[in-house]
């Protein structure tokens, strides 16, 4: 778009102020369609803060790239720089004739004379372009991230609440007017509502009142409720057009009208169920163990979600005290400190103090969440565990002489350990600094030459040698005497002679991989013990030195083995029938076999699959056919009455085919689905496995290798 002249210029700007308008704005939408569809996605924010944001992009950006800042004088030094013929003298156009020097005079007229086509620069059209392509690209991808999920014609909601398929519905020829009024049950919070449909979805135990008008003066009207319950309703005025009915639904199913002698369409009855409480502890872990020196807390977080509102709910603890035949039970229930106040989500903390409990080392408590809803249903969470480490029983000596033991000598020099920490902190008033730092120094190199013995069960290499080595003398300085003087030429023996080769592959696969894993639990254990003694932190040490103690228990009682002692009683063998050939008892083997329920049924429906499947090429039925359809719609009746929104349209295509001469190939379809649904899960019976076409080559081979054997 080009202009001329020196009101060119004029327009030049406006063009040049709308085209930054116009970039600004671009950018601004796809910026908070942006942010919007990404708050929508991951934080299911509100889409009303699409405006707010907006507006928020457009000011940031209108304040980075100030559009209405351009002026004159701006565009003249543009021009300027990119119009070489106009010598700079662009900015003479836009001054009064008498306020020009002679010399500006001549200039300004060779300019006029001179001035050459004038445009907006082309970079603000390619910035308009990909402004608006960025726009289209977020608004594409926004749509398929967010587009709505394709709903399949049968489907089986884990959650009752999901909204089911509407079902058409057709009104009865001689009714006028319908009113359902829907009384949702008190436990749900809900206020009543009406519909002027006959198909109904509502709370379990909802209360529906159905007042229906009719055109003509009827003495009755007929409620038939899943085939089987009929309730005669009489008109409720003289002038026998209206009727009236109240019925509390409890269970699901479908029901019909009779008005006159003819029957209506099927209508469902979907009960939304109540759901009970859904609970989830997100702390502490199933099983937590308070070792010493831990505080004698557990920090509960509980997490409630309940439909209509959560009612009351409570902490279940079990104390077990005590060993063998004197263990004792001690049961309590613990409140929580929160108003639930019928909410449908709650976040629950609470702080379980295990002393004030009357939990004591030894000791293991089991506590469970129990909650209910408004309208009365409990649930339960699983049952957690805690246990708290009894240091007594771990400084005694039980268990030691029996069973498998690895090194016992390096478990009483764990408790002996332990046993010198406690009498240092005991004494540490009594003694001076300096004796008290040497001493836990000492408890320290002890702490360490424990971990460097049982560092060589996994193979490590000991820092310092701890006792002589086997095939070193005490003069040897540095060199290394390994036997004999190699001989000449022996490679293997002259490089042994001055290699350092201790480290056996055997030696760290010598206990089982669980095993070294908790070894190397115990080593981790030891060196904090020893990093504190030797930095003067007795009291610190003291709860790594008990965990390490109780993992060797633990190590202990793993490593031992039983055996269960058996016998075998066998029935005592009469003699006089012993080898004497008789062969008169022993008949043919019988092979019984039983036909269930359950497999008739399946064969029905099999057997109605294949109706529908010649019906759909454009076979008609035949009369045997009709026999197998009307048992086919008495289990498609029954599934209906159980859930209506899923097989109640099934039904209605099944009555349908059954009475049209010509079938619609969707109806067909329809009812061999529900069919689908309707029939047990058959279990899966193994199969040979079917090779790779690759293996059949090897296989081949292999067998004529076998054929060629001598």
């Amino acid at each position: 778009m080009r202009v001329t002249g020196i009101k060119g210029l004029e327009n030049l700007k406006r063009r040049w102020v709308l085209l930054n308008f116009l970039i600004v704005l671009l950018q601004s939408l796809a910026i908070a369609w942006l942010v919007l569809c990404i708050g929508v996605t991951v934080f299911n924010v509100s889409y009303w803060i699409s405006l707010p944001l907006f507006v928020l992009c457009f000011a940031l950006l209108t304040y980075l790239r100030p559009f209405w800042s351009i002026t004159e004088l701006k565009i003249s030094r543009h021009l300027d720089r990119q119009h070489p013929e106009l010598e700079e003298s662009t900015a003479l156009l836009f001054k009064e004739d008498h306020t020009l020097l002679t010399l500006e005079k001549y200039q300004k007229e060779k300019i006029l004379a001179n001035l050459p086509l004038l445009h907006v620069p082309k970079r603000l059209f390619t910035k308009l372009l990909y402004s608006g392509i960025a726009l289209v690209l977020v608004v594409l991808v926004s749509l398929i991230i967010n587009r709505p999920q394709n709903i399949p014609d049968i489907t089986f909601a884990d959650n009752p609440k999901a909204n089911s398929v509407p079902v058409k519905e057709n009104i009865p020829p001689k009714v006028t007017t319908v009113q359902v009024n829907i009384t949702p049950p008190a436990y749900t919070g809900l206020s009543s509502k009406t519909q002027s449909l006959l198909n109904i979805r509502a709370e379990m135990d909802a209360l529906v009142d159905w007042q229906i008008t009719t055109s003509v003066a009827l003495g009755n009207i007929k409620f038939i409720f899943n085939e089987k319950e009929t309730v005669v309703i009489n008109a409720a005025d003289n002038t026998g057009k209206l009727f009236k009915l109240r019925r509390k639904l409890s269970q699901p199913g479908f029901y019909q009208l009779n008005i006159g002698g003819l029957k209506s369409d099927l209508y469902q009855l979907d009960l939304i169920h109540d759901l009970p409480v859904r609970i989830k502890i997100n702390s502490p872990k199933p099983r937590t163990l308070i070792d010493y020196g831990q505080s004698p807390q557990v920090n509960l977080k509980v997490s409630l979600q309940d439909d209509y509102g959560v009612k009351d709910a409570f902490i279940a603890v079990t104390m077990a005290s005590g060993k063998g035949e004197g263990v004792s039970f001690t049961e309590k229930k613990i409140a929580f400190n929160s108003t639930f106040a019928k909410k449908q989500n709650m976040q629950l903390n609470q702080l379980l103090n295990l002393r004030s409990l009357g939990l004591k080392p030894g000791d293991e408590l089991y506590f469970f969440v129990q909650a209910s809803d408004t309208r009365g249903q409990t649930s339960r969470s699983e049952v957690y565990f805690v246990s708290m480490v009894d240091t007594a029983e771990l400084m005694s000596m039980t268990g030691m002489a029996n069973g498998v033991n690895l090194v016992p000598e390096y478990f009483r020099s764990q408790r002996q350990i332990i046993i010198d920490t406690e009498q240092l902190l005991k004494e540490k008033a009594s003694i001076t600094e300096e004796v008290f730092k040497s001493r836990s120094n000492n408890l320290g190199i002890d702490q360490k030459l424990l971990r460097l013995r049982y560092g060589k069960f996994l193979g490590e290499e000991s820092e310092d040698e701890i006792g002589p080595e086997e095939g070193h003398d005490d003069g040897d300085h540095g060199g290394h005497d390994h036997g004999e003087t190699p001989k000449f030429g022996d490679t293997k023996a002259i490089m042994d002679s001055y290699a350092h080769n201790h480290d056996v592959a055997e030696d760290a696969t010598f206990f089982e991989p669980e095993l070294k894993a908790q070894l190397k639990a115990v080593l981790t254990e030891m060196w904090n013990s020893e990093l504190r003694l030797r930095t003067h932190k007795p009291q610190e040490a003291l709860p790594f030195e008990y965990k390490a103690l109780r993992l060797f228990k633990d190590l202990q009682q793993k490593s031992r083995a039983y055996v269960a002692k058996t016998s075998v009683k066998m029935p005592p063998l009469k003699e006089e029938k012993r080898l004497s050939g008789e062969l008169d008892k022993i008949g043919e083997p019988l092979h019984k076999s039983t036909f269930t329920a359950s497999s008739k049924r399946e064969v029905l429906l099999k057997e109605t699959l294949g109706i529908l499947e010649r019906r759909k090429t454009g076979m008609d039925f035949e009369t045997e056919d009709f026999t197998v359809l009307q048992a086919a719609e008495q289990e498609m009746i029954v599934a209906a009455a159980t859930r209506p929104a899923t097989f109640l349209p099934a039904l209605k295509q099944l009555r349908k085919v059954k009475a049209a001469k010509k079938v619609a190939l969707t109806d067909l379809q329809g009812i061999q689905k529900a069919i689908l649904k309707i029939m047990p899960v058959g279990q899966t019976k193994p199969q040979q496995p079917v090779a790779a076409p690759a293996s059949t080559l090897y296989q081949s081979y292999f067998n004529q290798l076998n054929q060629n054997k001598p």
